[in-house]
C-alpha cells in the first residue's frame, strides 16, 4: 500500500508540489485559508483537517518560515511515531532549530529546499537542484534518493549552516537586484543586449514571488546581512571610483 502524504499549507508551492509528489502517495492536503475543491479535483488528493494531514507517514509543512514554528507546534501531538517530516524552507538553520525543539522525540525530520519553484520549474523540474541536510533519524538518504530516482533532480547534500551562508549570497543578493529592478520597471526597452536580456530573464523568475517569500529570503537567514553590506559598500566604492574619474576628467579638461 502506499504511504501517505499530508501537505500542510496549498499556496503556490504547495500546488506545484501535488504535480510531482500525488503519483507515489496518497495524498492528504489542508490549508484553511484556501477552498481545496478545485485543488482536490484537478489532483485526485483528500482535503484534510490539521490534524489528518499531520497524521500521514510522511509530512511536509509547505508554510512561510515566519508561520513556521506556529504551525509545527499545532500539530506536534498528531504526528504518528515514527513518521517523516520534510520541510521545504528557503533558510535552513530556523527551521532546523524549531523541528528539532518542537518535534517529539519519536518523529524523524529531514530539512530540504528546492532550489526552484513554480516559474523556474514551470516546464518540467528534472535536473533542477534541490539542497538536503541532515535533520533527526538519518533518513536524509532515504530522501535523497527518492528524489533522486523518482523526481530526478540533482541532489545538493549540504548542512544547515552552509545552506544558509551559500543562499545569503544565491538568492539574498539576486533577489534583492531582482526586486529592485521590477521596482524600476524599465519599459519599452527595444535595444538590448544578451547581458540585458539575461538579466531580465532572471527578475520574470521571482517578479510573481510572494513578499512572504522574499521577506523570509532577506531576514530569515542570519548571513544576509553580512552579504547585503559587502554588496552596498562595494556598490558605493564603485560609485565614489566613477566620480572621482568624472572629476579627473572635468579637472584635465578645464587644463
Amino acid at each position: 500500500m502506499a504511504k501517505t502524504l499530508g501537505i500542510v499549507g496549498c499556496g503556490a508551492f504547495g500546488e506545484f508540489m501535488l504535480r510531482h509528489l500525488t503519483p507515489y502517495f496518497r495524498t492528504r492536503v489542508h490549508d484553511p485559508y484556501r477552498d481545496l475543491g478545485e485543488v482536490t479535483a484537478v489532483y485526485d488528493v483528500e482535503p484534510a483537517s490539521l490534524e489528518e494531514a499531520a497524521a500521514c507517514d510522511v509530512v511536509v509543512p509547505a508554510v512561510p518560515v515566519q508561520k513556521f514554528e506556529q504551525v509545527i507546534a499545532a500539530m506536534g501531538p498528531h504526528l504518528e511515531p515514527g513518521a517523516l517530516l520534510v520541510d521545504v524552507c528557503s533558510v535552513k538553520l530556523k527551521p532546523y532549530r524549531i523541528l528539532d525543539r518542537l518535534l517529539p522525540a519519536s518523529v524523524d525530520f529531514v530539512c530540504t529546499h528546492p532550489l526552484f519553484g513554480p516559474q523556474s520549474g514551470k516546464d518540467g523540474i528534472a535536473g533542477l537542484k534541490i539542497a538536503v541536510c541532515p535533520g533527526r533519524g538519518g533518513r536524509e538518504e532515504c530522501v535523497a534518493r527518492f528524489l533522486e530516482e523518482r523526481l530526478r533532480l540533482k541532489v545538493v547534500r549540504t548542512t544547515p549552516e552552509r545552506h544558509d551562508r551559500e543562499l545569503a549570497y544565491v538568492q539574498g543578493l539576486t533577489h534583492l537586484i531582482a526586486k529592485i529592478m521590477v521596482e524600476i520597471e524599465p519599459r519599452d526597452v527595444l535595444q538590448t543586449t544578451r547581458t540585458w536580456e539575461l538579466l531580465m530573464q532572471s527578475v520574470e523568475l521571482v517578479r510573481y514571488d510572494s513578499d512572504e517569500l522574499f521577506l523570509a529570503i532577506e531576514s530569515e537567514n542570519p548571513f544576509v546581512a553580512e552579504a547585503k553590506a559587502r554588496f552596498f559598500d562595494t556598490a558605493r566604492a564603485l560609485e565614489a571610483r566613477l566620480a572621482a574619474a568624472a572629476e579627473a576628467r572635468r579637472n584635465g579638461g578645464a587644463g
